[in-house]
């Protein structure tokens, strides 16, 4: 009997990708121009979604954590009240209170959305 061979199908070959610390901080000039070299050779297929994926994530900004007063300064800022402000924010406004005295630290998505409001103002939640 004769035996019939089956090939696969050739992947298209990546480039290898070395993982960046992640300490690396955002306002580096070198991590935008190799994101900008990544988004190229995504462009030709050299680099396929997953590894763009990685190196999107790798030029996200870390976000800071805030102290009780930065956020009720970030809060005097937008003018409004604890209950206006927690409406926006999705959250009680007793939490609100805990984080402005401390007793309470806002979430890691909480952190997110204050940090928003914080570069653009409360209409960025609006």
């Amino acid at each position: 009997m004769p035996t019939t061979k089956t090939t696969k199908k050739a992947k298209p070959k990546t480039a290898p990708v070395r993982k960046i610390a992640k300490s690396t901080k955002a306002k580096s000039p070198i991590l935008p121009a190799v994101h900008e070299a990544a988004e190229d050779l995504h462009s030709i297929g050299v680099i396929d979604k997953t590894t763009m994926r990685e190196f999107d994530a790798l030029c996200l900004p870390k976000v800071p954590n805030y102290t009780p007063k930065q956020i009720q300064a970030i809060r005097s800022r937008c003018k409004t009240s604890q209950a206006v402000f927690a409406r926006y924010m999705n959250v009680t406004p007793s939490s609100l209170q805990k984080w402005e005295i401390g007793t309470k630290k806002p979430s890691s998505v909480a952190l997110k959305l204050l940090n928003l409001v914080d570069r653009k103002g409360l209409d960025a939640l609006a």
